[in-house]
């Protein structure tokens, strides 16, 4: 088999991974996003094959995927976040901030406002508000549409006043 087959291959499987994934057939989709795996080792369908084992409870999992995405492509910024969004899940706050900083420096992430978002949390949580705000500010600046950071800044304004 070329390479060019698999990488087809590879990539149909992770397609119906997050079809599946999205429809809420989270064993469906793992099972896809290993399928594709087997095929194509790639830093993005370890990261949704994390996401959804931390979706089905098991974030300690999602962090051993997301780890292996790292190893394949240390420039991937999803993985990094994802780490950090687990951890504090798991409230192992100072645990995940490293990780979303290095999600901040990726060069290669699509949205960073959720790292951002992340980092807001942890400062929330422990109580440096101005750090918080700072964060969501940043989120809003990064990505305008997201009413995640709206919701995060408007809240946090509400403890100020």
């Amino acid at each position: 088999m070329s390479e060019r087959e698999k990488t087809d291959i590879a990539k149909g499987f992770f397609e119906q991974g997050y079809v599946a994934q999205m429809s809420g057939h989270l064993d469906r989709a793992a099972g896809f996003y290993k399928r594709s795996i087997k095929f194509l080792p790639t830093a993005k369908a370890h990261t949704f094959l994390g996401w959804v084992y931390s979706l089905k409870g098991f974030p300690e999992k999602g962090i051993e995927e997301c780890k292996k995405a790292i190893e394949l492509d240390p420039a991937f910024g999803n993985p990094y976040n994802d780490i950090g969004a687990y951890l504090i899940q798991m409230r192992r706050y100072d645990e995940a901030k490293p990780w979303l900083e290095r999600a901040l420096r990726a060069p290669r992430y699509k949205n960073y406002a959720y790292p951002h978002i992340n980092l807001g949390k942890i400062y929330e949580f422990k109580g440096l508000w101005d750090q918080a705000m700072y964060h969501y500010k940043k989120a809003i600046k990064e990505a305008p549409d997201y009413e995640p950071a709206y919701t995060a800044r408007d809240r946090l304004e509400g403890k100020y006043n």
